[in-house]
């Protein structure tokens, strides 16, 4: 499954694969009543592979992935995705199968709005170092937090 991690990888295919393909996850999926559960499946020189569960009411604040590039697919349930966009933000349901790819610079916060617990497969290259958390303040993005890997993760 390494081998599906090559630079020229498109991420969203890669995030696909991986979605339709539980059988080779080196961990089950598990849910945390008090927080989304995370782990890494797999990781290569260039990429890593994470899968995330949320239970209905779980998400993350708004935040960066610290320069690298990347790409989700909702494998169960539906996701909510904000962008900020204009000063505000711009919601978009994912449902399963349902993806993103997102550039270096992305920002967006991604939720379970729904009364159903979501799992999702995630991509990064380069894997991530750190990710920057944001407020947004009348309008503008303000970084209020760095989450390191290694110390938050």
């Amino acid at each position: 499954m390494i081998s599906q991690l090559s630079g020229n990888a498109d991420l969203l295919a890669v995030a696909r694969h991986w979605a339709t393909h539980p059988e080779t996850w080196p961990v089950s999926a598990r849910f945390d009543p008090v927080d989304r559960w995370y782990a890494r499946l797999a990781a290569s020189v260039e990429h890593e592979v994470w899968l995330l569960t949320w239970l209905p009411g779980q998400g993350t604040d708004l935040h960066d992935h610290g320069g690298s590039s990347g790409a989700f697919v909702v494998v169960a349930g539906t996701l909510t995705e904000e962008t900020v966009s204009g000063g505000r933000l711009r919601p978009a349901r994912l449902d399963i199968g349902g993806g993103r790819r997102f550039g270096a610079n992305y920002v967006h916060r991604v939720s379970n709005r729904g009364d159903r617990a979501a799992t999702s497969v995630h991509v990064y290259r380069p894997k991530l170092t750190r990710m920057t958390n944001y407020h947004l303040v009348d309008g503008t993005l303000r970084a209020v937090e760095v989450a390191e890997a290694g110390v938050a993760w």
